[in-house]
């Protein structure tokens, strides 16, 4: 049932300049300087995630991806970010033509840095746009400004990198219809290899959740996001962008390969404060400050979880692969749970939401773009309670 043998890792860089209004991520707030307690507090963080590779019990691998997420990983000096890789490569082992990719935020770097990250392995980097309007900038409570971004992407051309993502958010407070057409035309403009449109998610411990309520102004209406939704759609795919999953467009070969894990349902390793790990049929999530996650570090990384169920198992593969364009197989599962899966999306199939596929002769279901993918939480709540009863 499990794909045990992780060939991906994910690694938590937990530095901020300051919190984003939206972030519920755990990191740690350095301020806008650079200071000698910050640089220790840095070097340390990486001594601890550097022992807890080489202290938790690990499968042998070979690892095909690894994401550098945060925090704003950019944050960390290109020396730091090498000497994780030597671990990794020393415990894991990374396959010649590793994707490795790091997120990236602008006016957090310079040309040198992007050159001393290719020189230690990087190869993919994902930049943290979220908006071409300075006011939304500032609403979202983000450190860069419009110029920044303009001269993170000038930086990128200096320093020779094609391989890189840029991050839009739509749905924020204020945000009009016409200023998120704005934004993907000026993503468009640049022409990056991977554009991914996430729309504002209200957690309640974050600033935005605490403040807004879901639909109510000044946040757009619930028929607003649908329209910024397809005009994304419309945009990027016109643009030659594949809509290869719910929130992200590539163009061709460029597909993350690193988040495909996730939503194939695949086994993944997480380092670092926060991470989660999924091994051997198992998820759990590491320690989410640093003062607890060295603590769980140096009682041995111990995690006592119990084993994904199979009902679990299946229902976390539909939610995942219905993300993606392709869908999910359905010859992964036995006739009875087929036959519930169709007789109770049948609804949204006449609706126009959901697609049964034969595929060289293989059974698949999707959701249709943008319809399906837009109702997919309906769509997903259905399927679990028939599935989960």
């Amino acid at each position: 049932m499990f794909n045990t043998i992780p060939t991906a890792a994910y690694i938590h860089i937990p530095f901020c300049r300051r919190r984003c209004y939206y972030c519920d991520f755990p990191i740690s707030v350095l301020g806008n300087g650079v200071s000698t307690s910050t640089q220790i507090m840095v070097t340390d963080y990486v001594d601890w995630l550097c022992r807890e590779l080489e202290t938790v019990k690990l499968l042998a691998s070979n690892l095909n991806t690894i994401f550098f997420g945060g925090g704003t990983p950019s944050l960390l000096p290109p020396t730091l970010l090498g000497r994780i890789l030597q671990q990794v490569e020393a415990k894991l082992g990374i396959a010649a033509d590793a994707e490795i990719s790091m997120e990236i935020d602008p006016g957090t770097f310079n040309r040198q840095q992007l050159q001393d990250y290719l020189a230690v392995g990087v190869n993919r980097f994902s930049l943290g746009v979220q908006a071409f309007q300075s006011e939304l900038l500032q609403i979202c409570g983000r450190s860069h400004s419009l110029q920044d971004i303009f001269s993170a992407i000038a930086l990128f051309k200096q320093a020779s990198i094609t391989n890189f993502s840029l991050d839009l958010i739509s749905g924020l407070p204020q945000q009009t219809i016409q200023q998120w057409q704005d934004s993907l035309a000026q993503a468009i403009a640049i022409a990056p290899q991977h554009i991914s449109c996430y729309d504002l998610v209200l957690e309640p411990v974050t600033a935005f959740g605490k403040q807004y309520q879901p639909g109510i102004k000044p946040l757009p209406t619930d028929e607003d996001t649908a329209a910024m939704y397809k005009l994304a759609q419309q945009m990027l795919t016109h643009a030659d962008y594949q809509h290869y999953e719910v929130s992200n467009y590539a163009k061709k070969g460029y597909q993350c390969r690193h988040n495909r894990v996730y939503w194939e349902n695949k086994s993944y390793y997480g380092f670092g404060m926060g991470a989660a790990s999924y091994v051997e049929g198992k998820r759990f999530t590491r320690p989410r400050t640093r003062r607890e996650y060295y603590a769980w570090v140096e009682a041995g990384g111990i995690m006592d979880v119990p084993v994904t169920s199979e009902t679990d198992y299946i229902l976390e593969t539909l939610m995942l692969g219905l993300r993606l364009a392709e869908g999910v197989s359905l010859a992964q599962f036995d006739r009875e749970i087929k036959e519930k899966i169709c007789t109770c999306l049948q609804p949204y199939r006449d609706r126009g939401w959901v697609e049964f596929l034969e595929i060289d002769g293989e059974e698949r279901l999707k959701l249709t773009d943008p319809e399906g993918f837009l109702f997919s939480n309906t769509i997903l709540a259905t399927l679990f309670d028939r599935l989960d009863s």
